[in-house]
């Protein structure tokens, strides 16, 4: 048995948790590195596969769901239930314990030709289900089953043993009334036969009697009287099949695209909307048929790949047309996050808030899935699979998943899979992935439930913002179960998820500090950086003037954050965590954008000249270690720089410390030093040279920047 890879466990947590997400959903599985996205997508069909086929296998009720390839006998049943019967909705029928996926590749790259990229998207799961199911069975539902009314009605969902009920016609069962308009014109013909002698009537070439032909003529008439009305409605469904059959809806939303007259009016969105409302009913239809869930999974590729406003279309769409209460659809976003903020906030219509990247992406994803990044043993194994001639990051595993590979560069983008255990020959191959639905529901509720008088206080007041914090607990705890890993506090990881969901910002930075001091002390030997006892509402103030100076330039990503205050109560006084926490955590948590903290530490200034040389005496100083210095530290640096003593006793004197350098004023130090020109000159490189020195607001601007950020500018 080999061993599981990281990406095999995030998979794993991956597939195991969207068995349990309630639709619709839209997961985003953030990356920078598409060979990534794809092997965790890859893995995770497999992983999705397996877990459906285990729950069938557990299954032990009465009811067993039916064949997904269904039999002779099967399609008789189905095709009954289509022409005679309507589904009830039931409390059991609307949460089975079964499940099987549809899998439908959407490239966006393929439509980034057209103006209408949503249509595009509808086109795609059209085909699929047509591709999946059928597009006769699609069109007899709907002939058969669909109705305009239906789409205002309510739907009502009761609690019975009954799942079907007979279509009606004056109180009749449709089909004992079928059956009564073809048995009672034969029970007629036959009552008329024994009463009259039809055979000598209807052989009478040319009746001169009266009687003969009144005879004749009232038989013909009784005929037509009893065979016309059946035979006149058989024939307008069979019209209606037909003329569905031949112009088909995909047709129409294709000319619809082309057609700028047609498209850019409110009834063809309209339309293409009323159209994923049918495939969702038809999908509905079938999980009461097969008595299991059945989720269709959407992954959207390559949007990151498009102009900004066909990636804001699309994301709407995926906001609009599939985000019916009752909708079947499991979108996942498999983007690399940066790239599509920083497109979206170019997008045209971005004036608010809620329209730029951040916030647009936080509105519309339910699970947020962000892949770390490789570790050392992943990076130095992919160096030397790259070194023996293999291309890309997929071939590290090609002997566990031959011949489970999709087909992402199919030009047409349609690849369905119905997820069942023939299409993946090797799905019973063991990596050891083994955790159990009891294990994972105890652990979610032992981190939700002694803590959540607490963590109530910190929720967003919309029910997306609860469901990501609810998907990624489960999501947490079963990466935590797959590594066999044992945290600090168990308990705690709600609040870890919690934390990461309400202030990304804040957290990414302190992240961003205690990486830096560690790598710093590695550096210098320094063995005392590295104690883990330092919480992380320390880390956060020392370095909080730092921040400051940054706001500037990271508004957006600050803007992400909750309240500043409750942000202080958190860490400071309901969940003291600790750097021991945060690297126990940091294994486990994909709820937080990674691209977040490559750029604070992008500002921040992390590569750095290496502290040597004419550095050492010359070279601008990190803005940390400024503004961490009181006035023994500066007199100790102009010692080391061989400045005469008295400009050290000025600056004791005086007070000056790391903060009053780096926030007062220039002209009023120089004036205070009084230095000749060229010791000035080098005092202001090593203490006022940082180019986020040089950033630091004007004093005009002070008071808009302490009103839309008051938490940094108080503390």
């Amino acid at each position: 048995m080999s061993p599981p890879t990281k990406d095999d466990i995030f998979a794993y947590a991956l597939s195991k948790t969207l068995t349990r997400v309630s639709s619709p959903a839209t997961v985003g599985l953030y990356s920078s590195c598409q060979s990534r996205i794809r092997r965790v997508l890859r893995k995770m069909e497999v992983f999705l596969t397996r877990e459906t086929v285990r729950l069938e296998e557990q299954h032990k009720l009465k009811s067993r769901p039916r064949p997904v390839k269904p039999s002779l006998c099967g399609m008789l049943a189905l095709l009954g239930r289509l022409l005679f019967y309507k589904p009830i909705w039931t409390t059991e029928n609307q949460d089975h314990y079964n499940v099987r996926f549809i899998y439908v590749n959407f490239s966006a790259w393929h439509f980034a030709g057209s103006d209408l990229l949503w249509a595009g998207l509808a086109i795609r799961l059209l085909q699929a289900v047509e591709i999946h199911f059928g597009k006769l069975l699609l069109v007899l539902y709907r002939v058969a089953q669909h109705h305009k009314e239906d789409e205002v009605k309510k739907k009502i969902v009761v609690t019975g043993p009954h799942h079907w009920r007979s279509k009606r016609v004056c109180c009749c069962p449709l089909w004992c009334f079928i059956l009564l308009s073809l048995l009672v014109p034969i029970i007629l013909l036959i009552f008329l036969h024994l009463t009259f002698d039809l055979s000598k009537i209807v052989g009478k070439p040319s009746p001169k009697v009266n009687g003969s032909a009144n005879h004749a003529g009232g038989l013909e008439g009784l005929l037509i009287a009893l065979f016309g009305v059946p035979a006149a409605t058989a024939l307008a469904f069979l019209f209606k099949m037909g003329k569905s059959l031949v112009f088909s809806q995909e047709r129409n939303i294709q000319r619809g695209m082309d057609n700028d007259r047609v498209s850019a009016k409110l009834g063809f969105m309209n339309k293409v909307r009323k159209e994923m409302w049918l495939i969702s009913r038809y999908v509905e239809f079938m999980e009461v048929f097969e008595r299991r869930r059945i989720r269709v999974v959407l992954r959207i590729t390559n949007l990151d790949r498009c102009s900004p406003r066909k990636i804001v279309a699309v994301l709407d769409a995926i906001n609009i047309l599939l985000s019916d209460e009752d909708s079947p659809f499991i979108s996942v976003l498999a983007v690399d996050p940066e790239m599509i903020v920083q497109k979206v906030n170019f997008a045209e219509g971005c004036f608010c808030r809620e329209d730029r990247g951040y916030a647009l992406l936080n509105r519309i994803v339910t699970l947020a899935f962000t892949v770390p990044p490789l570790c050392d043993d992943s990076k130095l194994c992919l160096f030397q699979n790259l070194a023996s001639g293999s291309r890309t990051l997929e071939d590290l595993d090609e002997d566990q998943t031959e011949g489970l590979k999709l087909n992402f560069s199919d030009p047409s983008g349609v690849e369905v899979r119905s997820g069942t255990r023939e299409d993946y020959p090797l799905i019973d191959r063991d990596l050891g992935l083994h955790v159990t639905e009891a294990d994972i529901e105890h652990c979610v509720k032992r981190s939700v439930g002694s803590i959540e008088r607490k963590l109530k206080e910190y929720f967003f007041d919309d029910a997306m913002s609860m469901r990501r914090v609810v998907n990624t607990i489960r999501v947490t705890v079963i990466i935590t179960k797959a590594l066999k890993t044992k945290l600090p506090q168990p308990d705690l990881i709600a609040a870890w998820v919690v934390l990461a969901n309400q202030w990304p910002c804040r957290l990414s930075w302190i992240i961003q500090c205690v990486e830096d001091a560690l790598q710093r002390a590695e550096i210098d030997r320094d063995e005392a950086v590295a104690d883990g006892s330092k919480t992380l509402w320390e880390v956060f103030s020392e370095s909080r003037a730092e921040l400051y100076v940054m706001r500037g330039q990271i508004e957006d990503l600050l803007d992400q954050d909750g309240d500043p205050e409750m942000f202080e109560r958190f860490l400071k006084l309901d969940f003291r965590l600790t750097v021991e926490d945060l690297k126990a955590f940091n294994v486990v948590t994909v709820n937080l954008n990674q691209s977040l903290k490559k750029e604070l530490a992008q500002i921040r200034g992390t590569s750095r000249l290496n502290d040597s040389g004419w550095t050492r005496t010359f070279a601008p100083l990190p803005i940390t270690s400024i503004i961490n210095m009181d006035s023994e530290d500066i007199c100790k640096e102009l010692e080391k720089m061989k400045y005469p003593k008295k400009y050290a006793d000025i600056v004791k004197v005086n007070g000056i410390s790391g903060s009053a350098l780096v926030f007062g004023n220039q002209d009023d130090i120089k004036k205070l030093l009084d230095m000749t020109f060229g010791e000035w000159t080098t005092f202001r490189l090593r203490f006022l040279g940082s180019p986020l020195r040089k950033q630091l607001p004007r004093p005009s601007s002070s008071h808009q920047d302490t009103h839309h950020h008051p938490h940094l500018a108080s503390r």
